[in-house]
């Protein structure tokens, strides 16, 4: 497995696991229009040339938020996401980023255990947030080892 920059070629095989893992997925120009911006950060986990999963970072001077985060169904259980977790953190840290935000929902029990392993405080709650099913966002926060 490898992880590398999204490019826009990669939206083939994004769109389809987008739609089949989000209720209210991104659209492909939602895509795009990250993808050609300087102040955002795509990467891919790849296998023989099928993409397994992705993970997206928009960033603002020493400060992070995670945009979206996917796995394929039929890769989940296999370190997917960690890889693409440590490899955004890594890279974050090379760019001087400080404090990592994100917000997941409160019942995505897995991907809330995934970010308390690396290091993620919950921090906040947004009522409402996700529509399709309606449910609550939970915020988590991550500052790098050795800021206050």
């Amino acid at each position: 497995m490898i992880i590398r920059e999204m490019e826009i070629e990669d939206l083939e095989q994004i769109m389809p696991m987008e739609k089949e893992c989000f209720s209210v997925p991104w659209t492909e120009n939602g895509f795009f229009t990250f993808l050609i911006r300087q102040d955002t950060l795509f990467l891919v986990a790849e296998e023989e040339g099928e993409i397994l999963g992705y993970i997206g970072i928009l960033t603002v001077l020493e400060e992070g938020e995670i945009a979206n985060v996917c796995v394929r169904p039929s890769a989940r259980r296999r370190r997917v996401g960690a890889r693409l977790l440590e490899a955004l953190l890594d890279r974050m840290k090379a760019k001087g980023v400080t404090t990592i935000h994100l917000e997941v929902r409160e019942s995505n029990t897995a991907a809330i255990a995934l970010y308390e392993k690396y290091g993620f405080i919950r921090d906040g709650l947004r009522r409402g947030y996700y529509e399709e099913p309606k449910e609550d966002a939970l915020l988590m926060s991550r500052q790098a080892p050795g800021v206050t």
